[in-house]
């Protein structure tokens, strides 16, 4: 119980409420992303269709040379998201490791809060765990895709789906699946940058930490469920 509240007295209360604001908040807004896919219009929903409409046009077709130049294209977000990662997250680290003078600096920002080295460092820390999951996420969305290419590759003719009796609309499934998981999972990744720009507003208060994290909240569900874009592919 001591260790407890020695933990809990390192942060002032309204900071741990905001914490545990952004937390749920991020958690809460992934699992209703998730539980709405199959019950509302979605983002990610809609182009899981082109997907697996794509994957079906690829049975179609003897040289597949078009199918795997845009599936490297696609790839390329993550593995350009999972290096810019590894550059912020090795930022990171040095502020971690300049101590006093990162917080010196920080002070001398006429909007940044005034805290504590300790404090400092726990607001960083959570920056370095929000990026550390980005990196993991973009680097298996990349497996993922690697995953998604092999399967176009190992496909059969376009002639032994006919010759064979080979369900075409089984090699849809699983291929589109796999690219779409590739998908969902880089967009993980996405949403934690989004959020990581939310924790950024704890540095200047608990109070534009909890709006961040509303806003950021606002602004995912609006690109996923309310675009223009979501508009056009559900017509």
């Amino acid at each position: 119980m001591q260790t407890v509240l020695r933990a809990l007295s390192l942060l002032p209360w309204l900071d741990w409420v905001a914490f545990a604001i952004f937390v749920g908040t991020w958690a809460g807004y992934v699992a209703f992303a998730r539980a709405r896919v199959g019950r509302q219009p979605s983002l990610l929903a809609a182009t899981n269709r082109v997907r697996r409409q794509w994957m079906l046009q690829t049975t179609y077709r003897e040289v597949r040379v078009v199918d795997g130049v845009v599936l490297q294209n696609l790839s390329t977000s993550p593995s350009f998201f999972a290096s810019t990662t590894i550059l912020i997250i090795g930022g990171l680290l040095a502020v971690l490791s300049t101590g006093d003078k990162a917080i010196e600096v920080a002070r001398d920002l006429p909007f940044a809060a005034h805290t504590s080295a300790l404090v400092f460092d726990v607001k960083i820390l959570m920056l370095l765990a929000i990026y550390v999951f980005a990196f993991f996420r973009f680097t298996w969305s990349m497996r993922q895709y690697t995953i998604g290419a092999l399967l176009i590759a190992a496909a059969p003719e376009a002639s032994r789906f006919i010759t064979e009796g080979l369900s075409r609309e089984a090699f849809a499934d699983k291929a589109g699946r796999i690219v779409g998981m590739a998908a969902e999972t880089f967009n993980d990744g996405l949403r934690a940058y989004y959020f990581s720009f939310a924790a950024i507003g704890w540095f200047v208060s608990p109070i534009l930490f909890m709006i961040a994290t509303a806003g950021v909240a606002l602004i995912l569900y609006r690109r996923e469920f309310r675009s223009d874009v979501l508009g056009v592919l559900s017509a």
